[in-house]
């Protein structure tokens, strides 16, 4: 999921982002060209990079490292939405419509991004077809995401959500090897409960199974998936 960096953030050795990302999709000269925009950023674990209900001012253009995208909800508890990792776009939304953000965006472990003015990054859209289009593909990428979830949850038990879950962020972000995948970034038990939608104590115990038949290891701070394919049986059965 990282890459080795030149001194202007720029990685070496070919593509290492991944495909799913916005900078892993786009062709290598539109790549450079968005990667010319803004300024080099870097944030330290734990740094409120966005705040939900701020106005939108810029985006940021993941070169490294993990967020996640918090919100609030109406007892004021925090949800979990959204992980992005190097290659991501974030704040987009915003930059788009003008609307105050949606989300809390918060830096896990170090992470080093671009940062982009809106104005600077709407203006450079508008000159830049190709750059729009794949900008739009990851827009609709993510609200696709999104209704798929919403989909596969719907009339599913607290376990397979949480292997559907899992598995999800393992072909989607994690380091993979075979059928192995390592999902290297801080994650923590209570995240992953509401991101699933179930209480601590389910993930726990739906975790502590997969562990048991051999489907998955957990570690601090990471989680490998063992067997990608009697992952997906568990998360998907009728596949």
């Amino acid at each position: 999921m990282s890459a080795q960096r030149d001194p202007r953030g720029h990685p070496q050795g070919g593509q290492t982002w991944p495909p799913t990302t916005l900078l892993g999709s786009m062709e290598q000269s539109s790549r450079d060209l968005l990667l010319s925009l803004g300024k080099q950023v870097e944030y330290a674990s734990g740094h409120t990079v966005i705040r939900e209900a701020s106005q939108p001012t810029f985006v940021l253009i993941l070169l490294d490292g993990a967020v996640k995208a918090t919100g609030r909800t109406q007892d004021a508890r925090e949800a979990l939405l959204a992980i992005r990792v190097g290659g991501d776009l974030i704040g987009e939304f915003g930059a788009l419509d003008g609307r105050p953000r949606s989300a809390t965006v918060t830096s896990c472990g170090t992470v080093i991004a671009k940062l982009v003015t809106r104005h600077d990054f709407t203006a450079f859209l508008r000159a830049d077809a190709r750059v729009a289009e794949a900008v739009q593909r990851a827009v609709v990428a993510k609200l696709r995401s999104a209704n798929m979830r919403r989909i596969d949850f719907a009339g599913t038990d607290a376990p397979m959500r949480v292997a559907r879950v899992v598995y999800d962020l393992a072909v989607t972000y994690g380091i993979r090897d075979g059928k192995t995948a390592l999902v290297g970034w801080p994650l923590t038990q209570p995240e992953l409960a509401t991101l699933v939608g179930v209480a601590e104590p389910t993930v726990h115990k739906a975790l502590r199974d997969l562990r048991v038949s051999g489907v998955v290891d957990t570690g601090y701070r990471r989680l490998q998936v063992n067997d990608l394919d009697r992952l997906r049986a568990v998360a998907f059965p009728d596949w």
